[in-house]
């Protein structure tokens, strides 16, 4: 597994798109940190951490109201300025979905990027 994070992303959007209630992904700080994220924003229900034999994994589960969702590679560095470029490139329509952005005060959307002025790369999108 070399990116953690683009194969936790693909399983939800696999078992999103079949229809499962829930699926199981890795247990990092970045996808926990992500999947708090999506959570907020409702589009999973949540998650919860098990023990699978010596490594610890999340069961999420998926509230089925994601229509697409994907890393983003390579993590562009955004300023506060380059948000509408991105918001365009990969988002449909505005205030329709959201971009997961890393800053330096945590793993935030687009939106709180912009209320809190701050800058930081680009992670994931779902919508």
């Amino acid at each position: 597994m070399v990116d953690v994070l683009s194969n936790a992303i693909n399983t939800i959007k696999n078992n999103e798109t079949v229809g499962n209630d829930w699926c199981v992904v890795p247990d990092t700080r970045l996808v926990k940190a992500v999947l708090d994220v999506m959570k907020t924003s409702n589009y999973i229900t949540g998650y919860e951490p098990f023990e699978n034999g010596s490594h610890t994994m999340l069961k999420v589960g998926l509230s089925k109201k994601i229509n697409n969702i994907g890393t983003i590679r390579p993590r562009y560095a955004v300023r506060l300025v380059d948000y509408q470029r991105y918001e365009e490139r990969y988002i449909p329509s505005k205030d329709f979905g959201i971009l997961i952005i890393s800053t330096p005060k945590g793993i935030v959307t687009n939106r709180e990027a912009k209320e809190k002025k701050i800058g930081g790369r680009l992670l994931a999108y779902v919508y």
